[in-house]
């Protein structure tokens, strides 16, 4: 009788693979890579072109027959969209409008939910059943059962309960009363956020959090604001991680890549990443020149002459709590971070399977950023509830305490991140990616000294309009190694492009998950800290992009593109010495 199972399961198996070969017969390629596709992946089969009830097992099997042949899409894998704006100029309209929105009206969570609202329709063409079914089930609670985004959102909560004890604690009032001795000056306040900033290279969400947590009571002690501390937070986040061999978007762009080249092309890159490398040169030469312009300005005078940190509302006001300014010292806020820190590293090889014998490089190149971080930060919690027990620094009633009102204090950068998200999937099931790639093909191929700048502007709009830097590079870096030959000096500066423009667009976009981070970090209100950045980083993408074409131009001629970075320091400063006149006229 076994002997018969055994016999029963290797025939079941080999119709099995007989109806997968077969299957292939009718998939006559991709056609999701043609021009102006209307084309996605079979709902049903998940592109497989089989059914997935009987497996082509069960010849009574209602969907199937026995077949193997997927019914929705008749064994090919692939539907054609329901949606009569997929892949159309129209793709783009949600978040457009959500932002626009958040810009104008300055509340951020009801112009989110109208983007996504937007996407909705379009994708049901204005059917009012599927319209909230696409919203709620493909949208909202998809983005909530995607498990790299609960990741994320853990960590996000445990941060926020970090915060909770260290403040309790006393820690942060006693690194306040030391930096007020060591730290002497606001420009100090301000270099020694961008420093640290800089060291935290790891990952962008974990460097936002954290240089808030230990920057905020130094920041707040010398008068800075918190709009000008999220700025600084933002532009030492994604742009240093950018230029970093070893972080999370190293081994995502590695990832992107064809060939297995990822690493090498994006260590090649990094000199050419002009908009990452000129914000650092921004940011310190604000600081040191003491400058500011646009609604920054005003927030600094605020911050200045009329002690107002938030020149408005305080979203994270719940988190404040009254202290004893003598309570706790530099130790209770040092020791949890570093340890903290040490574990999130540590868990960050470990998703990559470092403990499964994979190198520290390797396994920090396949390493899972919201795993890591998530169990890195877990442990971390959980040292500090011991330590602070040992150092008797509060009871285990108040560290208790802390949980909810922790998790209380993240709920507006919770409810921003995940609107974000929903509105990525609604982007993202209008086919937009597939429109920006068409756009590529067709409109920059042609000129390809000024490809270069091309790339970066369509990467800096594709990532604000979607709010995802890692998608960016997604759709373009391939697109990039298909137009040239990476023995080509332009496809290293095209590769950078695309870095960088999904950098820049990332930096200045509201519905940014590091944008919103580096906002909760700060705790600052989001669309402040929007709305006064992106004068900042819109004037160095302008330096970045005259940089591109500079770069384009040298390289078609034989001339070394890196030239181009030289020039736009310059250019940067020129610019800054240029606004601190104007700001010295004005006063």
């Amino acid at each position: 009788m076994r002997k018969r199972k055994t016999w029963l399961a290797r025939a079941a198996l080999l119709l099995l693979l007989l109806f997968a070969l077969t299957t292939t017969v009718f998939a006559a390629g991709d056609p999701t890579e043609e021009q102006g596709t209307k084309m996605i992946k079979c709902t049903e089969c998940g592109g497989v072109g089989g059914c997935t009830v009987c497996l082509g097992t069960d010849p009574a099997c209602e969907n199937c027959g026995g077949t193997y042949i997927c019914p929705a899409c008749e064994g090919t894998g692939y539907i054609r969209s329901s949606s009569n704006f997929f892949n159309t100029p129209w793709a783009l309209l949600p978040p457009v409008i959500a932002i626009a929105l958040a810009l104008i009206t300055k509340e951020v969570y009801s112009s989110l939910f109208i983007g996504i609202l937007v996407g909705g329709l379009l994708y049901s063409n204005f059917s009012f059943e599927g319209t909230i079914n696409h919203v709620f089930s493909g949208g909202v609670v998809a983005s909530l059962s995607d498990g790299y985004n609960v990741g994320i959102l853990v960590f996000l909560v445990i941060l926020g309960i970090m915060v909770c004890l260290m403040n309790k604690a006393g820690g942060s009032a006693a690194f306040g009363r030391w930096a007020k001795t060591h730290i002497k000056s606001r420009v100090g306040a301000q270099l020694a956020s961008i420093v640290l900033g800089i060291l935290i290279f790891i990952d962008d969400y974990f460097n936002c959090l954290t240089v808030g947590s230990v920057m905020r009571p130094i920041t707040d002690k010398h008068n800075v604001s918190r709009a000008k501390l999220a700025y600084l937070i933002d532009a030492t986040a994604a742009p240093i991680c950018i230029i970093a061999p070893i972080s999370s978007w190293a081994a995502a762009v590695a990832g992107f890549a064809e060939d297995g080249q990822g690493l090498n092309l994006f260590i090649r890159a990094i000199p050419y990443n002009f908009y990452a490398l000129l914000t650092i040169v921004m940011m310190i030469g604000l600081v040191v020149m003491k400058v500011d312009f646009g609604p920054m300005a005003k927030h600094e005078q605020n911050a200045i002459y009329k002690n107002d940190l938030f020149s408005g509302s305080n979203p994270y006001a719940m988190l404040d709590e009254e202290t004893d300014e003598n309570k706790g010292r530099v130790i209770d806020l040092v020791v949890p971070i570093v340890i903290l820190v040490f574990c999130c590293i540590i868990g960050m090889i470990y998703s990559g399977g470092f403990f499964s014998g994979a190198g520290f490089v390797e396994a920090f190149s396949n390493s899972d950023a919201s795993i890591g971080l998530m169990l890195g930060s877990a442990f971390g919690l959980v040292f500090a509830f011991i330590y602070y027990l040992i150092r008797r620094s509060m009871s285990f009633k108040e560290m208790m305490a802390c949980i909810p009102e922790g998790f209380k204090a993240m709920v507006p950068a919770i409810l921003i991140l995940t609107f974000a998200w929903t509105l990525k999937g609604m982007t993202d099931s209008l086919g937009a990616k597939f429109f920006v790639r068409d756009f590529v093909r067709t409109s920059a191929t042609g000129i390809q000294m000024l490809l270069p700048v091309i790339v970066f502007v369509i990467g800096c709009l594709l990532a604000f309009a979607t709010g995802t830097s890692w998608g960016t590079f997604g759709i373009l870096i391939p697109i990039v190694q298909n137009v040239f030959s990476m023995d080509n000096p332009l496809a290293i500066i095209c590769i950078s492009a695309c870095m960088a423009g999904a950098v820049c667009g990332d930096h200045c976009s509201p519905i940014s998950d590091t944008t919103i981070m580096a906002s909760a970090g700060a705790q600052c209100d989001h669309v402040s800290h929007v709305s006064t950045q992106l004068p900042y980083a819109i004037s160095c993408a302008v330096i970045a992009g005259i940089c591109y074409v500079v770069a384009g131009l040298l390289a078609s001629v034989g001339a070394p593109g890196i030239i181009a970075l030289p020039v736009g320091i310059v250019m940067m400063l020129g610019f800054l010495f240029f606004m601190k006149s104007r700001q010295a006229k004005a006063a």
